[in-house]
Parts: structure tokens; sequence; C-alpha cells
């Protein structure tokens, strides 16, 4: 069955396409999880992430399972039962994000923006000054709408209360302007396969020092063994390692690749590429007569969401170019379920050849 599978080039929200040099770290003979080579394959992995992120957070590893492990990780970690929280919203992740510290017993503010608009500084600056929060979580780049949030504004704002701001990076890590440090983000969580080009599977986090404090002083343990900070790291540093569990090690080497592609080419030049194409996909649709959910200055380079022309039936296209053309792309979610499509121009898949191929099959399903 497997060399009967399509090839498809991916142009959804993820996962994207992979280049063939991950392909080809994914097929290397396997290692044992404590192999003295793959403890050292670890040790550079956790470097490269921190490099990519702009990070000295010593608490910067990859999970070994996908993004949504990276909330429950980031929350059940932070979150003790009764703290005050504050989750700004504007999309389904951010969403997501309210239900998960829910279930684990934070006392939840919401913030709620509209759908495909940006969250807005000065009315989180409001909301900040109301009561104190211990947490402040959102999303950067929500998935679900094609929004790119200003978190750079909003990071400073959080530390200044003296709260923890909590970031989903899912979307933006290895495609957008993410400076953890600068940006005062206290715990950060993405997955592998979006803008860094890898199959999903994994999912890179980083905590502050002072967000592994809050850990060390939590009243009872993390509730969740296999993503608790306190023993994973143990496993990634410290001599000798500790057994935690029987790490992926293939996926490791995958995304170790993908990293290593990414500082191959300059990660400046990745941000430039993904905005370039985006440019160039967004002026080529507006020809087609097609328009853009969002407003230019708050666009998403890596996820666009494309309004869908009255009298146009959302799943026909998409299934029309799945089956004939081999080409993925998203359909919208929530209340923008068969009003939007979410077209992904994310890691290896953020190419202009590569929306050429989309541009042409869509003129010639829509006419």
């Amino acid at each position: 069955m497997l060399n009967t599978l399509d090839e498809v080039l991916l142009m959804g929200p993820g996962p994207s396409s992979v280049h063939p040099r991950v392909y080809k770290a994914l097929a290397m003979p396997t290692m044992g999880h404590l192999d003295a080579q793959f403890l050292a394959l670890m040790d550079k992995l956790k470097e490269n992430l921190k490099d990519l992120m702009a990070t000295k957070n010593e608490a910067t590893i990859a999970l070994s399972a996908t993004g949504s492990s990276g909330m429950e990780a980031v929350l059940v970690n932070l979150i003790e039962e009764n703290e005050p929280m504050l989750i700004i919203t504007n999309g389904f992740f951010s969403e997501r994000m309210v239900d998960v510290a829910s279930r684990l017993g934070a006392k939840v503010d919401v913030l709620e923006f509209p759908w495909g608009k940006h969250a807005d500084p000065g009315e989180i600056t409001k909301k900040l000054k109301e009561k104190p929060y211990k947490l402040v979580g959102m999303v950067h780049a929500e998935t679900s709408t094609g929004v790119l949030n200003p978190i750079a504004e909003i990071g400073p704002l959080v530390r200044s209360m003296g709260a923890y701001f909590i970031v989903d990076a899912v979307t933006s890590f290895g495609g957008n302007e993410l400076r953890v440090d600068d940006f005062c983000i206290d715990a950060l969580y993405s997955c592998s396969q979006k803008c860094l080009g890898c199959p999903s599977g994994l999912s890179p986090v980083s905590f502050s020092d002072r967000a592994m404090e809050k850990i060390a002083a939590r009243k009872k343990k993390v509730p969740n063994f296999y993503l608790d900070m306190t023993l994973l790291m143990k496993y990634w540093s410290g001599s000798p390692r500790a057994y935690h569990h029987t790490a992926p090690a293939n996926m490791y080497f995958a995304l170790y690749e993908a990293l290593n592609l990414i500082l191959e080419e300059g990660h400046d030049r990745v941000k430039a590429r993904h905005i370039e194409t985006h440019e160039y996909l967004v002026q080529s649709l507006e020809k087609m007569g097609l328009s853009m959910l969002v407003e230019k200055p708050w666009r998403l380079p890596n996820l666009n969401t494309v309004l869908i022309p009255d009298g146009v039936e959302d799943f026909a296209v998409r299934k029309e170019l799945r089956a004939t053309h081999k080409i993925e792309i998203g359909a919208g979610l929530g209340s923008l379920a068969g009003k939007i499509w979410r077209i992904g121009i994310m890691g290896h898949t953020g190419r202009k050849e590569n929306v050429d191929t989309l541009l042409a099959a869509l003129k010639k399903i829509l006419g």
C-alpha cells in the first residue's frame, strides 16, 4: 500500500512539505535513547533551538510528542489550582488554550477579540490593570484566522505586571520574527511540522529561568509525569542522564536536519522568503479576483486566509485540488468554516514555484 500513496503538495495549515534531506535523516539507523552519540545530538539540537528562538533559556527542549502536547506541557507545569490567568483570544487555538487551562484549575478570564482581527495592546493594558494575574497566555500566529499578533509589544506589558507570559508559537517558530528573551516570554511551545519543515511528532518548548523557579516552588507535583519539566530536564541535561522515556531517535534526527537547513539558509533569509512568497501569493490571488480575510498589517505570511467567493462550494474545490492536482489546502474552522480557505506556505513549501502550481490548479477549477 505504501508504494501507492500519492505525493501531495502540502499547502494547508500543516504539515508542510518536507525537504529530501529531512527524509534522508529519518531513514538513518536508529539509536538507543541513552546512546552517547544520541545524547550528544540532543545537546546540539538544544543549542540550535535556542539559537533560532533567540534565547538563553537552558530549559529549551523538544518534547517527544506533537504540538498539542506543547500546550499541555506549558500549562500543566506552570498552572497551580485557582491561580488567576488571563487568556487573550482571537481564534480557535487561543480558545483551546482556555479549555486546557480551565481543566487544570486556573481561574481563567478571557479578553476576546474578533476572529480575523489582531489582539490590541491598548485593550490588553487596560485588562491587565483590572486585577493581578499570575499568568497571561496568547497565540502568536493564529492558525485558524491567519492573524499575526503583536507579542513583541505585549510581552513587556505582562512582565511589568509581574505575570508569566505564555506564548503559542506553533505556526510562527521558524518563519516569523520570534525573540523569546527580548519579547519577555516565560514559556513557549511550538511544533515540528510547520515552518520547521519536519514531519509532525515533536514539540519544541522553552521555559525561562523564572518559569522553572515557579515550577520548582509548586505546592504540589506537576500532575502529569510524562510532561513534567523537572523530570525531563534530568534527561536533557546533567551527568549522568536520567532515563525518562524512550525518545523517538529518528524524529530527532529529522528535526536536527530541518534546523540545520534553516541555519544554513540563514534565519533572516528564511523569514524574508516567507514574506516574499506571501506577497507573491496575495498579489496573484487578487489578480484572480480573490480577497484576503485579514487586514494587511496583521496578515500571517506563513498561513493565508482567503475568502471563498459567493457561489463557490468550499469542499468541492478542495476535493478537486487533492484528487486531480495532488494539492492540499485547509478549510476554515469554527465560525469561518465554509467561508475561507487556509493556504500554508510554511517551511520547504514556502517557495514561489509552489504558489505557481497552486494558482494554475485554482484557475482551472474556478474558471
